[in-house]
């Protein structure tokens, strides 16, 4: 079955989280014997922002970790009607991510009027469907066969909210072929892999997570992100708190690996509005081996196990939790063990394939 991926971008991670799964997805669906595209915009954003940062050699490193995923460009220019007819052209399935220009997903749903030999799929792993509707709303996606939506809260939103008629609950997932445990020494004792948040959840990191750093001054705290403000800073800074700019997430495992505990801080929408989605970095860590302690996060749809990580309800308890787990070597080891065998059974880029796979085999797509 030939599957043409429209997103943002999976070539580059920089501030793109999506692009983790995407990878994984695209990688697991090529080792079926499926061809896979992903077709992204020329010179997009997190691309851009990627080679300004680090040069050319994630996106040279990229290409030979990922040597199944066939990468094509487009512009958003007079001829995008015909090279979207190009790429598209003999694919059984077509799968459009949430971060596609709006002209882009109008003009696929053209296209799939005007022939009816693929499935059209939006692909939504992103809050915009309730935190900006206007956004949205610009997007024509009537002749689309359905909507992938990575939590049943987001996929009720599309059908209460938008009239979607077919929509199906399409978690992100770990990519355990890179993420997976390393026997490495460990240096760092807790790690934040992540953005400040774009004020989504910086009291949240500063309660949480930096009260922590300076209630554990003897521990060795370390994050890794981008677009960090001067004053994030310097407030990670006077917390104690070793910042080290943005990480490949290729490099994530190691990073992991070197640590002895890691945090999660969900951004508020996912707790409030989108409840049960997990980021993507929940998988990850879990499928890394590394504790993990969340703050206050509700698993609506159990996709976890209770001690797969460490729930807490306040900074205070944040604070005792991590000193406990860094106190004890077999407390961390135990709770690794069971988040890793959870996600080993339920949550790898290979059962997503599965699910999508079975989704298509639903719409009369199964490449026969």
């Amino acid at each position: 079955m030939k599957l043409v991926f429209f997103t943002h971008s999976v070539a580059s991670d920089w501030n793109h989280g999506n692009a983790h799964f995407l990878r994984g997805l695209l990688d697991a669906l090529a080792r079926k014997g499926h061809p896979v595209t992903s077709a992204e915009p020329v010179a997009g954003w997190s691309l851009t922002n990627l080679v300004e940062d680090a040069g050319a050699a994630p996106v040279v490193r990229f290409a030979r970790e990922f040597p199944r995923i066939d990468v094509v460009n487009y512009h958003v220019d007079k001829d995008l009607p015909d090279r979207i007819r190009e790429i598209t052209a003999g694919a059984d399935a077509v799968v459009v991510h949430e971060w596609t220009d709006p002209a882009v997903v109008g003009l696929l749903a053209l296209e799939r009027i005007r022939r009816d030999d693929f499935v059209l799929l939006f692909h939504d792993t992103h809050h915009r469907a309730v935190s900006a509707p206007g956004a949205m709303a610009a997007f024509n996606l009537g002749p689309y066969d359905g909507v992938l939506a990575f939590g049943d809260s987001l996929r009720e939103v599309y059908e209460r909210r938008y009239g979607v008629q077919r929509a199906w609950t399409f978690h992100e997932a770990a990519d355990t072929d890179r993420f997976r445990p390393l026997d490495l020494e460990q240096r760092d004792d807790v790690i934040w892999i992540g953005n400040w948040g774009d004020e989504e959840r910086s009291d949240e990191l500063r309660t949480y997570w930096l009260d922590s750093a300076m209630a554990h001054p003897h521990l060795r705290f370390v994050a890794y992100g981008a677009r960090y403000p001067e004053d994030a800073l310097e407030e990670l800074e006077a917390a104690g708190v070793d910042f080290r700019g943005w990480a490949p997430s290729l490099d994530v495992p190691e990073l992991f690996a070197r640590s002895r505990i890691t945090l999660h801080i969900p951004r508020r929408l996912y707790v409030e509005d989108l409840p049960g989605i997990p980021t993507i970095r929940v998988f990850e860590a879990l499928a890394c081996g590394i504790p993990l302690v969340s703050t206050p996060w509700k698993d609506t749809e159990s996709l976890f196990r209770d001690d797969d990580f460490a729930l807490v309800d306040s900074p205070a308890e944040m604070r005792r939790v991590i000193g406990r787990l860094y106190a004890d070597p077999d407390v961390r080891a135990g709770q690794a063990e069971r988040g890793l065998e959870t996600i080993r059974a339920r949550h790898t880029c290979r059962h997503r394939a599965d699910q999508l796979l079975e989704i298509l085999a639903g719409l009369g797509h199964d490449g026969s």
